[in-house]
């Protein structure tokens, strides 16, 4: 679709302009004094700022040790670090942040690589090397993101970095020539797409900031329209891995990276083209893929979760409010704009994209036109490509996933459920941990949260030896049934083909919301693989009495066909899961005491 019309192109490619240049003072001048000075408020803070050092051993401990945290929090310091004082800058224009940009600008040029050192490699899955080849850059997510950063901070700021030294500039535009566009043009990196090979957000996430690095500065004609060829390709491959319901495979929190990053390149596409990709905003796919954050959402912070999404993931910013402008999508719009406004970082203030931060400050004004706090609609859904059902009414909440156990950042969670009362989780998804060396490799399913036995799963327990889901495709949900009635919506599958054991001739899930009564979950066994014992993961703590799971004032769940009913509590000292839950994790250990087991939770 893109790379067809892509070829029907026939005028000159034009410059992008993500906003007006800071020199443009009638337009900066126009934005809010609150605004403003917020802006100047937040560079400030940078002031004389000591940028982070990055050394070889600290690059090299990701391959000694699996840590990724420690260099990379230091190398995204120092580009939110240089956005925030180049908007301070753009927002007062007297030159007091000047140096501070001036050294951050050098200093990420003077950094030996770009890439972070978990993506230190040319070949997809294949080990990291402990240093960066400089004389064969990688273009991974960080350094297709570092060139836009330096590439827009130049363009709003041309004028006053050339009264300094016209160096500056030429420094920066050889460092994307060497960084990106060569090899951009040279390499085939494996989020490129080659029409076999899955796609994630990785393409697109690139491929915007590829052309934002490319078309805020005047390159060679024959430059601009590789790079528009390649990259319309790259977005053609991205649109190909989604359903034409438009789900995102890896969860709310990666639609920030998938979906909006596909809005970006279009928004980019649209601008150096006098729009001649504006047919895209009719597509119902790509109508579809905006629509995904706000059919997730839950209730204020919360989103359907599963792979290594995080519940909490996120408040909607400008690009999902501009995403629904474009898209024709008025509920997307309210969400965002409501979204913005009950945000504690509105501004976003440790985003490292400076384009994104540019979309939220000339946004702005519009956004809060928007009431605060409007009546969200939410449909009850199934979304068919990914498996995901969603239902609920005026107190509960219901979301299934089915599928395979195949999804970009898969869990194995074949059939697992959440459910949400009152706009708080009840039945969890706990997400994922601070990711390190092990989590995208061989050994990845040994981390608990990936794990079927850490979801609302059947583990088959046999003399001691325990049957889990496994991953891959051939692992899935069968059968499934589904129904999104007015007073009732229901799934069914069988879940056995995502369990190893052909033992287990049948493991059915039927689930069940009656609106405005209860929720019910019917498990049905047939087999010999050993004993079924439902794992049922919780943040509150759970109390046992009988045969009824409470916890807390929030809900109870009877449980009719258990055994035995135990209580383990899991202990959450990842910094990363810490944002989601703000105490341990607890997990009910619900044994079959036959061939069916019924939860009902009201």
């Amino acid at each position: 679709m893109i790379t067809e019309a892509a070829k029907t192109l026939t005028d000159s490619l034009r410059l992008f302009t993500p906003c007006p240049p800071a020199a443009d003072r009638e337009c900066w001048e126009k934005l809010p004094e609150d605004l403003k000075a917020r802006l100047i408020k937040n560079g400030e803070a940078y002031l004389h700022y000591e940028y982070p050092a990055l050394t070889a051993v600290d690059f090299m401990e990701f391959t000694r040790s699996g840590n990724r945290s420690r260099y990379q929090d230091r190398l995204f310091a120092r580009r939110t670090a240089l956005d925030s004082l180049v908007l301070a800058e753009c927002a007062e224009h007297r030159g007091r942040f000047l140096d501070d940009i001036i050294n951050g600008i050098y200093l990420i040029c003077e950094e030996n690589a770009w890439q972070l050192p978990a993506h230190n490699s040319y070949i997809r899955d294949t080990p990291q090397f402990p240093l960066p080849d400089v004389t064969r850059p990688v273009i991974d997510l960080f350094a297709a993101e570092t060139a836009s950063v330096l590439a827009v901070a130049e363009y709003l700021l041309r004028s006053e970095l050339k009264e300094v030294s016209p160096f500056l500039s030429v420094m920066i535009d050889h460092e994307l020539e060497t960084r990106i566009f060569t090899p951009y043009l040279g390499e085939h990196f494996w989020w490129m797409g080659d029409g076999k090979s899955h796609m994630n957000n990785w393409t697109v996430w690139c491929t915007q900031n590829v052309l934002l690095s490319a078309f805020t500065r005047p390159l060679p004609k024959e430059t601009q329209t590789a790079i528009l060829t390649k990259a319309a390709g790259s977005i053609d491959y991205f649109l190909a891995e989604y359903g034409q319901d438009g789900c995102c495979d890896e969860g709310a929190q990666y639609y920030r990276h998938a979906g909006l990053c596909l809005f970006g390149c279009l928004e980019i596409l649209n601008g150096i083209t006098d729009h001649a990709f504006s047919f895209a905003w009719e597509q119902e796919k790509i109508r579809n893929i905006a629509s995904y954050i706000l059919n997730v959402h839950v209730d204020t912070v919360y989103y359907v979760n599963f792979a290594d999404c995080s519940p909490v993931a996120g408040r909607c910013n400008a690009r999902e409010y501009l995403f629904g402008k474009r898209t024709g999508n008025q509920a997307l719009m309210e969400f965002a704009a409501s979204d913005y406004q009950n945000s504690e970082d509105p501004l976003t203030l440790d985003e490292h994209n400076l384009f994104y931060r540019l979309q939220t400050v000339f946004s702005h004004e519009e956004m809060m036109q928007y009431d605060r706090n409007p009546v969200i609609v939410h449909r009850d859904l199934y979304y068919e490509s990914v498996g995901l059902f969603m239902a609920r009414d005026s107190r509960l909440y219901l979301a299934v996933k089915g599928g395979d156990n195949d999804d970009s950042h898969n869990h194995n969670d074949v059939g697992s459920f959440t459910i949400y009362k009152d706009g708080k989780p009840l039945f969890i998804d706990a997400g994922v941990e601070t990711y390190t060396k092990k989590t995208f490799s061989p050994d990845r399913y040994d981390i608990w949260t990936m794990q079927s036995r850490y979801h609302n799963l059947p583990t088959f327990v046999d003399h001691g030896r325990e049957t889990v889901q496994q991953a891959g495709e051939q692992y899935r949900a069968a059968d499934v049934r589904y129904e999104l009635g007015k007073t009732a919506c229901r799934i069914s599958m069988e879940i056995r083909q995502a369990y190893p054991d052909d033992r287990i001739r049948s493991y059915t899930r039927d689930a069940v919301l009656e609106k405005e009564k209860s929720i019910t979950i019917r498990d049905h066994y047939e087999g010999d693989g050993g004993t079924a014992v439902l794992s049922l993961m919780f943040c509150g703590k759970p109390v046992i009495d009988q045969n009824t799971i409470r916890i807390g004032d929030l809900a109870a769940c009877t449980v009719e066909g258990a055994s035995s009913i135990t209580v383990e509590e899991i202990p959450v000292t990842d910094e990363r899961l810490k944002t989601a839950w703000e105490h341990n994790l607890y997990r009910c250990l619900v044994t079959m005491e036959a061939h069916d087991l019924t939860l009902t939770i009201g």
